[in-house]
């Protein structure tokens, strides 16, 4: 009867609230972006530079807005209808690409809507963690489950995402993205809390800010950028090593990103039930040293037996940093959730828009198989910057 009544104590509604609400997002977001570039090639008909130009272009104006809304978010106003209104603005932008085809209007208003919608998910995150700092319950495996929402979210929707673009057209695949937005939106109002501001102490305000000026913040905002740099060039670069110059089948590619988003759900829940025994610092280090590993097995090792086996590698190193990482960055910056979220989901946009820089000039220039040379030098430089941030 005792475990009975625990059971149910801990079955919060609320808390299935944010797993389906960070799901759906995530279903949401991963319906979208992997045949955008399809899309604007084949629908809308466009060159690869302007291909190119609009992802550089819609990333940046995300790290730009989601920096203003950011500030606000952490200083006043009600965190909830802030994720209501980027959800709002999730679903205009999804029926935009749905019935248009006019590039310089999706680069434009797309851009800018696309950029307002891409708040929601650190919002989400960090009203969780005020959610769960203000009831007591235990944040870092709120947060690891949480964001393994999203990585089983990743599974799940690139592979309907491609069959409904090319079985039912862009059109329903962007409708099908707009209802779940509408699903989003009516969780977001019935079932997720307004949490009251915590009025901050003097000195608590003096941390935020200064916060930027603190070493350890910047130094992990760099070396988070590097390690998502890395991801990303192997994200970019892989499927075309895979064919052009192993010569092995392409359905390999989808193979092994399946295999690492599948892996990445138990290391983090892994994570996060053993993150209060090691502690967020050296769960980090190690994470980073499989990243290193990993990118090691793809300069060393080209058979298909061996790529899948280092996706272990591969999944420990995302699965953790997505989950961890962006809880440091929240102890590091005290009482500015949004802020401190909102800044690692901001390194993993600088990375996405070096990454395309860079995996483009050195497979132009040197090859593809130097790009797995790049991406061992970063994730090394990443490791020393990682070991000179503070405990927390």
């Amino acid at each position: 009867m005792k475990s009975l009544l625990t059971r149910r104590r801990r079955i919060n509604p609320v808390y299935v609230a944010f797993m389906a609400v960070s799901f759906m997002v995530g279903i949401a977001g991963a319906l979208q972006a992997p045949t955008l570039s399809l899309f604007l090639s084949r629908e809308v008909e466009v060159r690869p530079f302007w291909v190119g130009l609009f992802y550089t272009v819609n990333a940046i104006a995300g790290i730009v807005v989601s920096l203003l809304l950011a500030k606000r978010s952490d200083n006043r106003g009600d965190r909830r209808m802030l994720i209501l209104f980027c959800c709002l603005m999730a679903l205009l932008n999804a029926l935009l690409f749905a019935f248009n085809r006019h590039y310089l209007t999706l680069i434009t208003a797309g851009v800018f809507l696309s950029a307002l919608a891409s708040v929601a998910m650190p919002q989400i995150f960090a009203l969780a963690r005020e959610y769960a700092d203000s009831s007591a319950r235990e944040v870092v495996m709120f947060s690891s489950v949480m964001r393994a929402q999203l990585s089983l979210a990743w599974v799940i929707g690139p592979p309907l995402s491609f069959a409904l673009a090319l079985n039912y057209g862009f059109t329903t695949m962007f409708i099908v993205a707009a209802a779940l937005f509408v699903i989003c939106l009516a969780l977001v109002w019935f079932a997720l809390p307004s949490v009251p501001r915590v009025e901050q102490s003097p000195e608590v305000l003096l941390t935020q800010i200064s916060a930027w000026k603190d070493k350890n913040v910047r130094m992990l905002f760099i070396a988070s950028m590097m390690m998502w740099t890395c991801n990303t060039m192997y994200i970019i670069d892989m499927p075309l090593y895979i064919s052009s110059v192993l010569g092995l089948p392409d359905r390999l590619a989808g193979l092994l990103m399946g295999t690492a988003a599948g892996l990445e759900i138990p290391a983090m829940l892994l994570a996060g039930h053993y993150v209060k025994r090691f502690g967020k610092r050296n769960m980090m280090l190690f994470a980073i040293a499989s990243g290193v590993l990993f990118y090691l097995g793809l300069v060393l090792f080209q058979s298909r037996t061996m790529l899948m086996v280092i996706q272990i590698f591969n999944a420990v190193f995302i699965g953790i940093i997505a989950g961890i990482g962006m809880l440091y960055f929240q102890d590091l910056m005290p009482g500015r959730p949004g802020a401190a979220t909102t800044l690692f989901t901001n390194s993993i946009s600088t990375g996405v828009i070096l990454a395309g820089i860079l995996q483009g000039a050195l497979a132009e220039t040197w090859g593809h198989y130097s790009v797995y040379w790049m991406t061992l030098a970063l994730s090394v430089v990443a490791l020393g910057l990682s070991m000179r941030v503070r405990d927390v």
